[in-house]
């Protein structure tokens, strides 16, 4: 039998602010055992309306819907998709790098969101979306006499005979997306990513989707055709790490022009939802056109929660914890009061987030008190043991690292201007001087550029990232890079490419030999792990600009993210920055050795950094929670590191004893009952 006090100090603190936020509803499914229907629930039922209307009339509306930092708008989202994704196809859609980019970015979100499979569904949005559109598949006769691919693009051609884009390759792909073999190019296709030649060849087009005016049709053709199956919804989400206008303020111009050009043009059967900042509302909407703001249909702002709302979120956090404990507690949210929320918001109103806040440190005061304390029922939040936020910052970020591990398989799941966005960040947060966007000159690949400056080297340096396969695209790129040489616009210029270089017989190629093959400039290959590394801190600073991120008890915003970053010195790490020499001063030449010798002195220090990683983790999870139970913090050691053993961990955890900084504090009961606490 464990008492809900042995539970207390045992149990992860279920108010842990690793678990405040929200993203990609994709990407970051939700408990729904954790939502309060109650909350926002006026805000649901508003927006099933517009639903409802769109798959009435196929006309496409706009919501702007607005919200404080906090209030739960990145959450709703997510709840939407759960809630109406068998009526609605939906699509995330983050912030883009560049606003000449946005049809292209908003079509290739468009269709990484159509290739998530929905919960209780066994094929993609995608593919589920086809379905409607397919032609009989019965034997008739013109279907023999011509094929099933030409039938089907016939049958969508006789459906469709005005308003498509491109119609013969358009149809001819989305009938390769019924062939497996066809289906991840013909995605990539969609998507707009260069293709090599043989690829197009496979899928029968002839040019890939590379100018805003095709990505625009191509999303035309999407909406266009969804009128016989579900209407698609667009969520914008996490506005305030777009690019910038030159005004210095944010260009939401770029995502209202395209909002009024989707209305003007007749892009039909679209529910497109702005989701932003009040306060980031009230600073930019000035700023876009008059006409612009017109093409809003509704508007709803979140308002704040009552106390019986937060009570239930309470409740919700703490139920896991209750159905363990023996005796049951006397209240749904015991140890915590309603007292404390009274206490805490006299108003009778708070954010979902302040909610949690507070149960984060009433929870972890229970933590440290006796149940016979006679202020065991009346705990305050103002204590001092507030959270080491370096140790809290390292645990979300290894959290953050995992899932990105799980959701980014392959370096191609970005544009080249996404990655190079993502190192520019990196490089800002780092202190790196001097950071330029667009350094080659050409309008078309300028995106995949950027430059800066290291001390211990001379002249501008300048790095180009891209992955696009297509060969006559390389070519292009590398005449972009001669030029920018020839024009003395940097001094050593890195590329960044994993993808195929060709072969001596491409012109590409042979550009690619003079530049990159000799000195001072270089060929890097970029790896896995830089971009897992690179992508997480894309996320939290998308997080951080919309005051979305919380580490431990504090809300940092960019400035004291990259601060963070700086000071836990995480991103040293990152192979990819560490060979740029970003802290050496100058760029390492890698040289790999294939000796037996050198490998396993490779394998080991990989083992002994991974090691190392664990050691981290355990250190911060203990230094966030104060007190837990041994037996908890194997478990969730194993759960973030699921290739390490227990007994590894277990030997981690007496180097911290013996170091001093953690201790068992009765080591002779059994490892189930056993607490950890940090050593003061």
């Amino acid at each position: 039998m464990t008492t809900i006090y042995e539970l207390i100090q045992q149990q992860i603190n279920p108010f842990d602010s690793t678990t405040f936020r929200p993203g990609n509803f994709w990407q970051e499914q939700q408990d729904q055992a954790l939502t309060v229907g109650s909350i926002h629930q006026d805000v649901v039922g508003e927006i099933a309306t517009l639903l409802n209307q769109v798959a009435k009339d196929n006309r496409t509306r706009t919501l702007l819907l607005a919200g404080d930092s906090g209030s739960g708008k990145s959450y709703l989202l997510g709840r939407l998709k759960q809630q109406f994704n068998a009526k609605a196809f939906f699509s995330y859609i983050g912030p883009w790098p560049e606003s000449d980019y946005i049809w292209r970015h908003t079509l290739r979100n468009t269709v990484d969101s159509l290739m998530y499979v929905p919960a209780g569904q066994t094929q993609s949005q995608l593919l589920l979306w086809l379905h409607g559109l397919e032609a009989d598949r019965g034997q008739s006769l013109i279907k023999k006499l011509i094929g099933e691919r030409q039938f089907f693009i016939r049958h969508l051609k006789n459906a469709y005979p005005s308003g498509i884009y491109n119609p013969n390759e358009f149809f001819g792909v989305l009938h390769d997306l019924t062939n497996p073999e066809l289906y991840p190019i013909a995605c990539e296709w969609l998507k707009g990513d260069h293709l090599d030649t043989a690829n197009l060849k496979a899928l029968r087009v002839k040019h890939p989707i590379d100018s805003e005016t095709a990505a625009r049709q191509i999303l035309s053709n999407l909406g266009r055709i969804a009128a016989a199956t579900q209407p698609i919804v667009l969520c914008f989400d996490n506005l305030d790490n777009i690019d910038r206008a030159l005004d210095g303020f944010i260009n939401l111009q770029a995502l209202f022009n395209l909002n009024s050009i989707i209305h003007n043009q007749k892009l039909n059967n679209f529910l497109i939802i702005i989701s932003i900042v009040t306060n980031t509302w009230k600073q930019n909407y000035k700023r876009v056109q008059a006409a612009d703001v017109a093409r809003i249909d509704a508007e709803i702002r979140l308002q704040p929660i009552n106390l019986d709302q937060a009570e239930a979120l309470w409740g919700s956090r703490l139920q896991p914890i209750h159905q363990k404990a023996e005796p049951k507690p006397p209240t749904p949210i015991y140890p915590l009061s309603r007292h404390h929320l009274e206490t805490q918001f006299p108003g009778g109103k708070t954010r979902p987030r302040y909610t949690l806040m507070l149960g984060r440190k009433l929870f972890q005061e229970a933590k440290n008190l006796s149940p016979d304390d006679p202020i065991y029922t009346n705990i305050s939040a103002d204590f001092t043991a507030a959270p080491d936020p370096l140790a809290a910052f390292e645990l979300l970020w290894s959290q953050e690292y995992k899932k990105t591990q799980a959701k980014i398989e392959r370096i191609r799941q970005f544009s080249a201007p996404e990655l190079v966005q993502m190192l520019r960040e990196a490089l800002e947060a780092l202190q790196v001087i001097g950071i330029q966007s667009k350094l080659l000159p050409s309008p078309k690949y300028a995106s995949y550029s950027l430059s800066y400056h290291l001390p211990a080297q001379l002249g501008r340096i300048g790095i180009i990232w891209t992955e696009d396969p297509n060969l006559v695209g390389f070519f292009h790129l590398m005449k972009a890079c001669e030029k920018s040489l020839q024009l003395n616009l940097c001094q050593t210029l890195y590329l960044l490419r994993a993808e195929s270089l060709g072969t001596h017989k491409n012109q590409g190629n042979k550009i690619y030999s003079d530049i990159f093959t000799g000195y001072p400039h270089r060929h890097i290959i970029p790896d896995m792990t830089s971009l897992h590394y690179l992508a997480t801190y894309h996320n939290l600073v998308n997080a951080a600009c919309a005051g979305e991120l919380v580490v431990g008890d504090q809300t940092p915003n960019l400035k004291q993210l990259q601060e963070l970053i700086r000071q836990s010195k995480i991103l040293e790490s990152c192979p990819i920055l560490d060979n740029l020499g970003i802290f050496a001063g100058y760029t390492r030449i890698i040289g790999v050795s294939g000796t037996p010798q050198k490998k396993l002195a490779a394998e080991r220090a990989t083992k002994k950094l991974e090691l190392s990683k664990i050691k981290d983790y355990l250190l911060a999870l203990v230094k966030t929670q104060k007190m837990m139970g041994r037996y908890i913090l194997i478990q969730h050691t194993l759960d973030q590191f699921p290739d390490a053993q227990e007994y590894q961990i277990n030997e981690l955890i007496f180097q911290l004893c013996h170091e001093r900084q953690i201790l068992i504090i009765d080591d002779t009961v059994p490892v189930e009952s056993q607490l950890v606490c940090i050593v003061r």
